[in-house]
């Protein structure tokens, strides 16, 4: 899967969850800072994205996804 199908995909999981208009989401958007994301709507999100991506995301790594960008490149660096 290349990098802009990922991309797609998660932006298209954050405009479902996060009730945000899909254009507006770039790279850089934070999940804390500007969707005002709390805990439990970020594990839902990580939930959704292993779903998605049949991928295992750690307590440890999930802490690291800040931004739009860093979810894509979890997904990149770690698909089967």
């Amino acid at each position: 899967m290349s990098k802009e199908e990922v991309f797609n995909k998660i932006a298209d999981l954050v405009a479902d969850q996060f009730d945000v208009d899909r254009a507006k989401i770039t790279g850089n958007l934070n999940f804390k800072k500007d969707l005002d994301a709390d805990s439990i709507d970020f594990v839902e999100f990580v939930l959704d994205l292993e779903d998605t991506f049949n991928a295992e995301i750690s307590d440890e790594d999930a802490e690291k996804l800040n931004t739009i960008d860093e979810a894509v490149d979890f997904v990149m660096n770690n698909q089967k």
